[in-house]
């Protein structure tokens, strides 16, 4: 009988973006090839060591067309879909597997012209708000996903009293730190009154409370231990994740001031064997300002009801005393469709040091040695969460 295979360590060895912002010229596939090739350059491996391959979001098939047309035959698969929080889930399962020696290599790929899309009048999604599920129960009366939002943000602001202005900080501080990063699509600094006069979007959003939409693609090799000492450059090593469900009907959902990052956080951490107060930065899905406040209560960095005045006074800010979204998040650097993925990315550059402009630094004067990535997919039905060290 032979002996059970030791775990083996994970890490990260490439990530990349495509072109991103405004980008008419390129299909969806053409990023995710870009974004594809640029990774496995970054990695410095040959794209050959690649057996494992997860992407969501386009084609009937995904992951097999975007597979074919990377001309890549892997041979474990993944196409998790539950949202924007879909590419840490997968990248969980991605670690699992090579953890368990069922791949060596998985390539995380998404691209999306989200952006393009829209303005040539192309339906972009496959997302149905009607037909025959749970959701038909809401559509008559209007419910659209930023409404689901709104009205969560709105229960916060009833039970704890967050402010208007609190809320608006999270869009503030987002942008000033898109004002160092060259790839961000908007750059110019807003106040919090620039975001409260805005023309409102769904109670209490206005349009800056609201992520961007954009085309762009990104991409991330995640390989065994012993490819690391092959690659290009110093691993970022996979600590711990976290899954978690919560509802699709909003009248399952059992606290509107509760996302599903209550359990994937806590999970995550467990098993990375690590606090919220070690970790250096965060990269949290913000399709809207409020998902950045509740995740950071639900993700332990401060207690539930206590966000509003956590994002105070600078804190999230690249400089700040948790440096949040240092790319400048959904809110100003881009969100083409699904974000999951870019957290991923961002995270990954921060603890390399190669955010240029944007390096967060710690206090000390070093690089940052952990960063947490957690995504949110539908309207807070999912989460999945990732601790990275470096």
């Amino acid at each position: 009988m032979l002996a059970p295979r030791s775990p083996r360590k994970v890490a990260v060895v490439g990530a990349a973006l495509s072109d991103c912002g405004r980008v008419d010229e390129a299909t969806a596939y053409a990023l995710h090839a870009q974004a594809a090739r640029r990774a496995l350059a970054d990695s410095g491996l040959d794209r050959s060591v690649v057996d494992g391959f997860a992407s969501a979001g386009l084609g009937t098939l995904a992951p097999v067309e975007v597979a074919e047309y990377l001309g890549l035959r892997p041979t474990w698969v993944d196409s998790t879909g539950v949202g924007g929080s879909s590419w840490e889930v997968m990248a969980a399962h991605a670690a699992d597997a090579i953890a368990a020696g069922h791949a060596n290599a998985v390539l995380l790929v998404y691209g999306s012209t989200a952006r393009a899309d829209i303005k040539a009048g192309r339906r972009t999604s496959n997302l149905s708000f009607g037909g025959r599920g749970p959701l038909q129960f809401e559509v008559p009366y209007g419910h659209t996903l930023v409404a689901k939002y709104a009205m969560a943000a709105r229960r916060h602001m009833h039970e704890y009293g967050t402010t208007l202005e609190q809320l608006a900080e999270v869009a503030v501080q987002a942008r000033a730190n898109a004002a160092t990063n060259p790839d961000a699509m908007f750059r110019d600094p807003v106040t919090v009154d620039d975001v409260l006069s805005g023309p409102l979007i769904a109670d209490p959003f206005t349009k800056l409370h609201c992520c961007v939409r954009s085309d762009g693609g990104c991409a991330v090799l995640m390989v065994a231990q012993e490819y690391v000492t092959d690659a290009a450059k110093a691993p970022v090593w996979v600590l711990g994740s976290g899954t978690a469900v919560s509802h699709t009907t909003m009248s399952e959902w059992d606290d509107f001031t509760v996302s599903p990052a209550a359990v994937s956080g806590r999970l995550a951490f467990e098993r990375a064997g690590v606090r919220p107060s070690d970790i250096d930065l965060a990269e949290i899905y913000d399709a809207f300002t409020y998902m950045t406040l509740v995740t950071l209560e639900d993700l332990g960095f401060c207690a539930k009801g206590e966000g509003g005045a956590f994002v105070e006074k600078g804190r999230l800010l690249r400089d700040g005393a948790l440096p949040v979204n240092t790319d400048g998040g959904g809110l100003s650097a881009c969100h083409p469709g699904m974000r999951g993925l870019f957290l991923l990315v961002e995270a990954v550059r921060q603890l390399r040091g190669e955010a240029g402009d944007g390096q967060v630094v710690t206090p000390d004067g070093s690089l940052p040695e952990l960063a947490v990535a957690s995504g949110t997919g539908g309207w807070f039905c999912s989460s999945g969460t990732v601790v990275l060290g470096r």
